[in-house]
């Protein structure tokens, strides 16, 4: 399997869990922003993890229309750059046009490409041609082995960067099932492996016009994608998730976050 390196001291597929983390998306209040991110990387320092800060300028994917989506990108990448500088701490970020893909390299270190457009191509490429390490989050739809097709769109576009992200597959109406033999698969086609630990607990529409989630699974669905052998772990993570904009019901609260990362670790540490 490639191991995809972003610095000397994150290397997916290394033999070291990494952690991405932060808040669904940039919100209004710069200060959320800031101290999640301070926050995280203190506990992460702590706890001796490759750390890497996530959060979204934009949600395009909403329930409803009028759905939070974030700051917009002149806004958030200004936010992203402050705590990259501030913190000195490597972005993830995610976009969902082609036009944003260069725009939003500037800042990121690694730019995500949405589930529900895994698939398309010209998004796909335009990442790639940034040459910024490409996560592709496998879609609620797609067969984990069909995610080679996905990958192959980054790599025949000239970089071999790329990383899959597992976040669950749609189970009926509503609800969302993490087939765990995912992570396996999706190592086998050659790239490392991160599972999003709280959006694969949403149950999508559950409340009408946003989603719902059970936030109480995500400690249980990330210790057995450690047992699968994932590389990296995701999480939303916010101050107080019942009060977010968006993705409140499956986001972390800052204040267990210390907690499920550390037995997270401990527990990759040991079967490895």
């Amino acid at each position: 399997m490639n191991k995809i390196e972003l610095n000397k001291d994150i290397v997916f597929g290394g033999g070291k869990l990494i952690i991405v983390a932060g808040p669904c998306a940039i919100e209004e209040d710069i200060n959320i922003t800031l101290k999640t991110a301070e926050e995280l990387k203190k506990i992460t320092t702590e706890l001796g993890i490759p750390y890497i800060f996530k959060a979204s300028f934009d949600k395009a994917n909403r329930s409803s229309i009028d759905s939070y989506r974030g700051v917009g990108i002149e806004r958030g990448l200004d936010i992203l750059q402050k705590v990259k500088t501030e913190l000195e701490l490597p972005i993830l970020t995610d976009i969902h046009e082609t036009l944003q893909a260069d725009i939003a390299a500037e800042v990121a270190d690694i730019l995500q490409i949405p589930a529900f457009l895994c698939r398309q191509t010209d998004l796909l490429v335009a990442a790639a041609k940034t040459g910024k390490i490409v996560n592709i989050k496998k879609g609620q739809f797609v067969a984990p082995n069909q995610m080679k097709n996905s990958a192959k769109k980054v790599t025949d576009s000239g970089n071999n960067r790329v990383l899959f992200t597992e976040r669950g597959t749609s189970f009926g109406y509503g609800n969302l099932v993490v087939d765990m033999r995912a992570i396996p698969i999706m190592r086998s086609i050659g790239y490392p492996v991160m599972f999003d630990a709280t959006h694969s607990v949403q149950l999508p529409g559950g409340a009408g016009t946003s989603t719902a989630g059970e936030r109480q699974y995500v400690p249980m669905l990330a210790k057995c994608a450690i047992a699968a052998g994932a590389d990296a772990l995701f999480f939303e993570v916010h101050p107080n998730p019942d009060c977010a904009p968006c993705d409140g019901p499956n986001m972390l609260f800052l204040k267990d976050a210390k907690e499920v990362f550390k037995k997270c670790n401990d527990l990759f540490e040991f079967l490895k």
